[in-house]
């Protein structure tokens, strides 16, 4: 029996999660060296999925629910730190990440890092 690398496993809770109707959504940066064992898994249980190049060896892996992977095949053109403000805000809302920290990177974003009173 082989063990997996923890890198798939934690691959294989975020299905887990996606599965089970916790998330909508999940965004998983890994080594490239375990994408075609990651998308062998998505396909073999019918996922949506697209990747993108993240840093030298590594991948960007987003999968979910068809209306999401539509939003980011049109929105995610580039690599994720090129991202507008407003593209970032969306897709950490997608995601599911806390709002309020959302609206906080994004004014920081916005402002030029500036602490955001109206800039």
């Amino acid at each position: 029996m082989t063990t997996l690398p923890i890198e798939m496993k934690v691959l294989m809770n975020h299905i887990y999660e996606y599965q089970k109707g916790v998330r909508q959504m999940v965004l998983y940066t890994f080594n490239r060296r375990y994408l075609e064992f990651a998308e062998q898994r998505l396909q073999r249980q019918q996922i949506q999925y697209v990747v993108q190049p993240a840093g030298r060896g590594t991948v960007n892996l987003f999968f979910g629910s068809s209306e999401c992977m539509d939003a980011i095949r049109l929105m995610v053109t580039r690599p994720l730190n090129e991202l507008s403000p407003e593209e970032d805000f969306i897709l950490g809302a997608l995601l599911g990440y806390d709002i309020r920290r959302q609206c906080e990177r994004y004014c920081q974003r916005k402002c030029n890092g500036c602490p955001c009173n109206g800039c």
